[in-house]
């Protein structure tokens, strides 16, 4: 076995991302909202970037100073000093005025519960140890960790810690601080006053079959009947296994913005950008006048790097701006009919598609519509939902998008008999009915895209029904001893 080492020179040919590019495709993919915010923190970091104000016409361009004898070298030294993101003093008056100040922050589920707290007659010490539960609850509503973990961490007894969990479990929203499922909807029955025992045995020991909807299966185990389970089961979908859903947890909202408004004027379709949102953006004047000067190597510098960086900035987002604009004409020529008639009449389109029409590369079309929205003459819709796959209809090379062919079999299932659920054969049988030619296993796909259960999950069982087979199979069994009788 040859074991010498051998050097050599191999040549590779790869691409490296510079940062000019990285920020190009980091800004073609944002949304505008993002967007906003990234152009928001530039503007606080580069001086020779602002903004145009609304009365300046492009050819007068914005210039923030008019001294020509700044001194400059001071400038740039206060400027890599400055805290951006800290109020001055001099605006701590117009803060205070500002009635943006004056809206009322969302009620967030801790400050709900440590409100709750002041209704409890307890001791310092049970209160200190309900804040410290009230501080691990989850954005779910569930307590992270144990009541031994709690207890070790603050050194005190086990039996003081579940004293204190009972009380933040007493709480509202009704489930709060449980340390799982089970134990969250248990406390929302003994809430409710649900005192049927076989419900509680059905949630302690049958979740895993009730989540599958074998409801024999748990009548058997439970000895009880189909219909009780059924009934047991419509109690326990009352309840909220997220006690958290509905309260502020602290996690950013992110705001649907219109990249853009398809609207029809006569016959024509037209793309209206909403440039609104956006802040023109220009280069502050004074920067000619400091390169001037070049016996100040640093400032003139520090000047050209922020120039470099603003440039790039605005040249990124016209070609964010202009990419976008292609796009969404080259959809609008393509979807004509389903701007005009709605999403029954939507084609199957890819990002490929719109790649080889604007010779463009697939991945650029996908960071492009990426997280954007656009308003049609409908409503708002995800740019990304108008990309659909196309399927073969009855034989011929017409094809319809996927998401019509989910639509078809989402209505079926909503009109089928609850009692006996469509499976995923029948559907495929009933497509056929209406020109959709696809397998069962398309049929299945779909449905699990769709987050719709197969169809024994999906099944209710009939009360009536049960009920009068068990009067019948009852009837059967006396009649035997009815007919001795007479004889």
């Amino acid at each position: 076995m040859n074991m010498n080492l051998v050097q050599g020179k191999v040549q590779h040919q790869k691409l490296i991302l510079t940062s000019e590019m990285r920020q190009s495709l980091r800004i073609l993919q944002m949304p505008l909202f993002e967007l906003q915010q990234d152009i928001d923190r530039e503007l606080a970091e580069n001086p020779l970037l602002e903004v145009v104000p609304e009365e300046n016409t492009p050819d007068e361009p914005a210039v923030s100073g008019t001294n020509a004898e700044l001194n400059y070298q001071e400038l740039i030294q206060n400027l890599e000093m400055a805290d951006y993101d800290r109020p001055s003093v001099d605006n701590d008056f117009t803060d205070r005025n500002d009635p943006l100040n004056l809206v009322t922050a969302k009620n967030t589920l801790k400050d709900y519960l440590m409100a709750q707290l002041f209704d409890l007659k307890e001791e310092g010490p049970v209160i200190a140890i309900c804040k410290y539960i009230i501080e691990n609850i989850d954005e779910r509503g569930y307590l992270n960790g144990t009541v031994e973990e709690i207890a070790v961490e603050l050194k005190i007894e086990v039996d003081r810690v579940s004293y204190a969990l009972e009380l933040v479990q007493d709480f509202q929203p009704w489930g709060i601080a449980a340390r799982d499922l089970k134990e969250c909807l248990k406390i929302q029955l003994r809430k409710k006053q649900v005192r049927e025992e076989y419900i509680c045995r059905l949630v302690e020991e049958c979740l895993e079959l009730l989540a599958d909807n074998k409801m024999k299966e748990i009548a058997k185990k439970l000895q009880i009947s189909v219909a009780e389970v059924q009934q047991a089961c419509q109690i326990i979908r009352t309840l909220e296994p997220k006690p958290a859903r509905g309260f502020d947890t602290g996690n950013p909202e992110h705001y649907i913005i219109p990249e853009a408004y398809i609207r029809k004027i006569g016959d024509e379709f037209y793309i209206l950008m909403n440039e609104s949102f956006l802040p023109k953006l220009t280069i502050n004047q004074l920067y000619k006048s400091i390169i001037k000067k070049p016996e100040d190597a640093q400032t003139v510098n520090f000047v050209k790097d922020k120039l470099n960086s603003a440039v790039l900035l605005i040249k990124n987002i016209e070609h964010r701006n202009r990419t976008l604009y292609r796009i969404l004409q080259k959809i609008v020529e393509l979807q004509k009919e389903y701007f005009n008639m709605g999403e029954h009449f939507l084609k199957p389109m890819s990002f490929g598609d719109i790649a080889v029409a604007l010779n463009l590369h697939e991945s650029t079309v996908s960071r492009a519509v990426r997280d954007k929205y656009i308003g049609t003459p409908f409503h708002t819709v995800k740019l990304k939902d108008l990309f659909t796959i196309g399927l073969s209809t009855d034989g011929t090379k017409e094809c319809i998008s996927s998401k019509l062919v989910k639509a078809e079999i989402r209505c079926l299932i909503e009109h089928e008999d609850k009692s006996q659920p469509l499976s995923d054969q029948n559907l495929c049988n009933q497509l056929k009915n209406v020109k959709i030619e696809i397998s069962r296993r398309t049929v299945a796909k779909y449905r699990e895209e769709m987050g719709i259960w197969s169809s024994e999950k999906r099944k209710v069982y009939d009360f009536d029904s049960e009920s009068k087979s068990n009067r019948m199979f009852n009837k059967s069994l006396q009649m035997p001893v009815d007919n001795a009788a007479n004889q």
